[in-house]
This record gives structure tokens, C-alpha cells and sequence, in this order.
């Protein structure tokens, strides 16, 4: 599980993926020594099929429960799981923060992501959900550009463009097949870039643990004021399926970390879209659900994109070397 000492999240790295409520770490410092890219490649593939069955999962349970609820479920098991580790010696000094307010806003956008997929998967195929929802990066960059007063190259925005218009072809506005769940994926990235750019406005005065006990805790006490509005007594087999989600989603950020501690953001991006291959075979194993032609096509858009602005990114970065040594 994640220490104290884990560094900051990079929002700069690519493509991420948006269910997930702890951005990969971008190793600094001491935690980047020793790199072993390979090893770091496979946890990473790891983590998006435990995100991917995770998503599977809700996805199923969507069909005779509340998202609310399976939301909930999910971040009763994660808080679980985190509380423990954060309170360890007893002390309560880890909630502690000195932004408080971006602490929730943080916590209310990887909250929405969440909830907002998981309702999205009840009417569209997992594969082409998780597809469209991979729109974040262009999110990111604006909220970045109104929010960080950052500066992004014509490459970079050429490159947001064409995802952008991979997502168009997933979607298909005004076409035959449009369904308005269609735009669900789109607020789960808004929200997703919502929460990852709140984290990159903390300074690294804030603990990284802290930040995970908020978002625990944020989502959890929400979720828990929304459950009488919308809640199913779960039967046994439900229950347990839903503390599946929260554990093997746990799993999946766990992982995270330890990819990202052990390899550059720049060239782990890539591989987060193997999420992709592995909600479309869950899609297909579980559902019997086959994506149609236009849903390939648009996320290989969507790919091309990604691995440009990952490319774009590590090449940069190389750049920079130099000038900070």
C-alpha cells in the first residue's frame, strides 16, 4: 500500500485511466533510483485489468442495483482498506491539510468520475465507455491552462484535437445509433481532469497520503448521505460482489503506485490503454457485447492521439534534463 513517502502525481504524462481515484505517481528524487521500466510496464497492464474487472463487475451489478450504491460499496471497501494504514501509531496527524478546499473539490471530482462511469456502463458497452472517457487529456489541458496558467504547443493541442475527434466517431452525435448515455463518459473525464488538476494545484507541502485519506473519506461521507435516496437491499451474492469491486479496485491503485515508482510516467502512459483490450474482451466475455466498426476506428483515433502526446511529452522531458542539471 502506499507510504508517506510516495511522491507527486504528474498530470503531464498522458492518458490515465479516469475511473480510478489516485492518479499514477510520477517517481522523483530517491523513489526513481533503479528503475526497472519492463517490471513497471507489467504492473501497470496489471492495474487497468484489475480497474477493468472492477468496471466489469459494476457493470453487472448495475443491472439490479443503484450506481450510488455500488459506488458506495467500492469506497467503503477502499477506506477499508486505507484508514488503517493513514492511523497507524494512532495518530490522526495524516488528515491534516493545509488546503482543505481543494482537498474536497479533489474528492468530488474523482468521485464523479466514479459515479458518473459506472452509470454510463448500465447503458453502453464497457469497451466503448472506457474508450470515450479516455477524452480526460483534453480536459486536463484546459482546466490546466485556465487553473495552472500553463502553456500548451500547437503539437500537443493538434494531437488533444484528434482524440477529440476519435470520441466523435465513438459517439456519433446525430447519427442513427446515438444514445445520450453517450455523454456520461464525458463528465466522468471532466470530472477525472477536475480532480487530477486540483491535485497538481496542492503543493507538495501536502502529504500524498493525506490526500488519498480525503478522497476516501470525500467520497465515502457523500455517497453514504445519497444511500437512503437510492438504495436496494443487496442480497448476499450482491454484497459480495460489491466488496470484489472495493478490494480489487484497492488492488489497482496499489499497483499504480508501485509502477510509477519503478518507471517514467512518459513511457508507462501508453500502456494504460491496454484498459482498453481488456474491457473489450471483459465486454465480450461477460455481456456477449462486440463493438461495431465505428467504435474501432474511433479508439484507435483515440490511441494514435495518446501515444503522440506521450511521445511529445517524454521528448520534452528529455529536453529538460540538461537545463536542470
Amino acid at each position: 500500500m502506499p507510504d508517506s513517502s510516495v511522491p507527486r502525481p504528474d498530470a503531464e504524462a498522458g492518458p490515465l485511466p479516469v475511473n480510478a481515484p489516485q492518479p499514477p505517481i510520477q517517481p522523483t528524487g530517491s523513489a526513481s533510483k533503479g528503475m526497472e521500466p519492463m517490471r513497471a510496464i507489467l504492473l501497470v497492464v496489471l492495474a487497468v485489468a484489475c480497474l477493468s474487472c472492477s468496471d466489469a463487475t459494476a457493470k453487472y451489478l448495475g443491472r439490479t442495483l443503484p450506481p450510488a450504491e455500488i459506488a458506495w460499496m467500492r469506497y467503503v471497501v477502499f477506506t477499508a482498506l486505507v484508514m488503517p494504514l493513514a492511523l497507524r501509531g494512532g495518530s490522526l496527524h495524516v488528515l491534516k491539510t493545509t488546503r482543505p478546499g481543494l482537498q474536497i473539490l479533489r474528492g468530488l471530482g474523482m468521485l464523479g468520475s466514479a459515479l458518473f462511469f459506472i452509470m454510463a456502463m448500465q447503458h453502453l458497452p464497457l469497451a466503448e465507455a472506457a474508450a470515450i472517457s479516455f477524452v480526460s487529456p483534453v480536459f486536463v489541458t484546459v482546466l490546466s491552462i485556465l487553473l495552472l496558467a500553463e502553456k500548451v504547443g500547437v503539437r500537443r493541442w493538434a494531437a488533444l484535437l484528434v482524440g477529440l475527434a476519435g470520441v466523435i466517431i465513438v459517439i456519433r452525435p446525430g447519427a442513427e445509433g446515438f444514445q445520450p448515455a453517450s455523454l456520461l463518459p464525458i463528465l466522468t473525464a471532466f470530472s477525472w481532469a477536475l480532480g487530477l488538476v486540483a491535485t497538481r494545484k496542492m503543493t507538495v507541502q501536502e502529504n500524498p497520503l493525506t490526500t488519498m485519506v480525503w478522497s476516501a473519506l470525500t467520497g465515502l461521507i457523500v455517497l453514504t448521505a445519497l444511500l437512503p435516496l437510492h438504495a436496494v437491499w443487496p442480497t448476499p451474492w450482491e454484497m459480495l460482489l460489491g466488496g470484489f469491486i472495493g478490494l480489487v479496485y484497492t488492488l489497482s491503485q496499489w499497483l499504480l503506485i508501485l509502477a510509477y515508482r519503478q518507471g517514467e510516467a512518459s513511457v508507462l502512459a501508453p500502456f494504460t490503454y491496454v484498459q482498453l483490450i481488456w474491457s473489450t474482451a471483459l465486454g465480450f466475455l461477460v455481456f456477449g457485447a462486440v463493438p461495431d466498426h465505428w467504435t474501432f476506428v474511433g479508439t484507435g483515433v483515440i490511441i494514435a492521439s495518446g501515444l503522440y502526446t506521450a511521445h511529445r511529452e517524454r521528448m520534452r522531458a528529455r529536453q529538460n534534463r540538461p537545463a536542470a542539471a
